[in-house]
């Protein structure tokens, strides 16, 4: 009988231990960074971070290897890292080059493989050229904050007493800007960049790895999982609906939907696709925070303007340019994914950048509304030459030529000319067109100029309306 009882308290022992060293494992949450630094990197991280923080990991990984990127999503970045409550570390896989570097400072620990390097921070702008030294000011102000944060170890040797930083921000400073000399580190003329084993030797490497595991290892964390964010279903949609490309196509069926529909109201299809497409324009972008709610407001109101100009103001003149302009600024500045005052090269690359595709995009859909308006309606607008015999028994009629008598004759607009519709003369209905393309008003007196290919033509008599 006693033998039982020792067997159910070993095992019950057992499980015991087995549980404390579960409750031991440490969650390590790992983030690529492998990429360009901007607006995908920025919303891929600030994803993770959150995710860290809700499964509660106890550190949390970034697996780096970047040139750079925009310094907008460089600086969220570092502030996202500063701030976070848990430690966060760095492995530096191959490359932390200029935004990349900014970012790896702010980690609590660095670590490089062999081969690796960090530094060369200077601002450049889209062709790669260093921006003026407002922008490299603010850059070194930024890195140098950064390398401050993790504070400076006091050292007392003998009766002096001296401070240390952990990360020298005139270092830092030194990999933005190439005119700063630090003895035995730059020489004047060259920015500041380091190898592994330099990075150790100055402060800005804890350790040289070659792989996550060894980071940890080196770290003397033995138990972990190591867990990471997986894009959910709606995360690809947004992310493909955010693409440059796939933001061009949408504003070519904007754009060429409400042209097509303007040409031929009544339709109804092209300005339903236009709707649909300004849905999957502002949508995504509004809800990542890309877009404000001010510039879809602005939308509006310029296709608003658009049509009072069309339907109701006769002509074509202030309103619809204003609606148009309306229209194209709203794409535009959705388009732009962080305004930024500080660093106006990068605001500046992104709005010509976002013009261009606006632009591109509205040509391409006007010219593809035009020619599929030519293949519906060619029969009715564009046909020059019949190619075939049109017989009466296959249901062709000729053109009814008593309409050439009405030249000079007087008349009513039966129904709005925009710029066709139906006139009345002598007490006979016609359809008809203004010469010019110009908007005659209902029961407005019209006068017949011309008639060409079974069409009159009108002018409308000033001062005269016929109710």
């Amino acid at each position: 009988m006693r033998w039982k009882w020792c067997f159910l308290i070993m095992l019950l022992g057992f499980t015991v231990l087995e549980g404390m060293a579960e409750e031991k494992r440490s969650l390590v949450f790992k983030v690529d960074v492998k990429d360009e630094i901007g607006p995908e990197i920025w919303r891929l991280v600030k994803k993770s971070f959150e995710k860290a923080e809700q499964e509660k990991a106890d550190h949390i990984l970034i697996d780096m290897n970047t040139y750079g990127g925009m310094v907008v999503y460089a600086d969220s970045l570092r502030s996202l890292i500063l701030n976070s409550s848990r430690p966060v570390w760095v492995f530096i896989n191959n490359n932390a080059a200029s935004a990349g570097a900014l970012i790896a400072i702010a980690c609590d620990k660095i670590y490089m493989r062999e081969g690796a390097n960090i530094g060369a921070a200077t601002v450049v702008n889209q062709t790669g050229e260093a921006m003026p030294d407002k922008y490299q000011s603010y850059m070194r102000s930024m890195i140098r904050s950064t390398a401050q944060a993790h504070g400076k170890d006091t050292i007392v040797e003998g009766r002096d007493t001296i401070y240390r930083w952990k990360r020298d921000p005139h270092i830092a400073e030194a990999m933005v800007d190439q005119t700063i000399t630090i003895a035995g580190v730059s020489d004047s003329g060259k920015v500041v960049t380091f190898t592994p084993h330099e990075a150790v030797k100055y402060g800005f490497c804890d350790g040289i790895a070659d792989k996550v595991e060894e980071v940890l290892q080196e770290e003397g964390v033995e138990h972990y999982t190591i867990s990471t964010y997986t894009p959910t279903a709606m995360d690809k949609i947004i992310g493909f609906l955010i693409n440059p490309f796939v933001r061009g196509l949408f504003i070519m069926v904007i754009i060429g939907g409400i042209y097509f529909e303007l040409q031929t109201p009544g339709i109804g299809f092209p300005l339903a696709a236009a709707a649909v497409a300004c849905l999957l324009y502002f949508a995504p972008l509004y809800l990542e925070g890309f877009a404000g709610y001010w510039e879809i407001i602005l939308f509006v109101i310029g296709v608003l303007l658009l049509l009072l100009e069309i339907f109701v103001i006769p002509g074509f003149g202030v309103t619809g340019i204003a609606g148009i302009i309306c229209i194209i600024m709203a794409l535009v500045m959705a388009g732009i994914d962080e305004f930024s005052f500080e660093f106006m090269g990068d605001f500046v690359g992104a709005l010509l950048k976002s013009l261009l595709v606006v632009v591109v995009s509205s040509l391409l859909g006007l010219g593809l509304s035009l020619w599929l308006g030519g293949k519906l309606f060619a029969s009715r607008r564009w046909a020059f030459a019949l190619q075939a015999e049109q017989r009466p028994e296959e249901g062709y009629v000729g053109v009814d030529m008593t309409a050439a008598r009405e030249i000079e004759k007087i008349g009513v607009a039966l129904t709005d000319l925009r710029p066709s519709g139906k006139v009345i003369i002598n007490e006979e209905v016609y359809d008809a067109m203004t010469e010019q393309g110009e908007y005659i008003q209902k029961g407005s007196t019209i006068k017949v100029v011309k008639y060409q290919a079974g069409q009159l033509y009108v002018l409308e008599e000033k001062g005269k309306i016929t109710h």
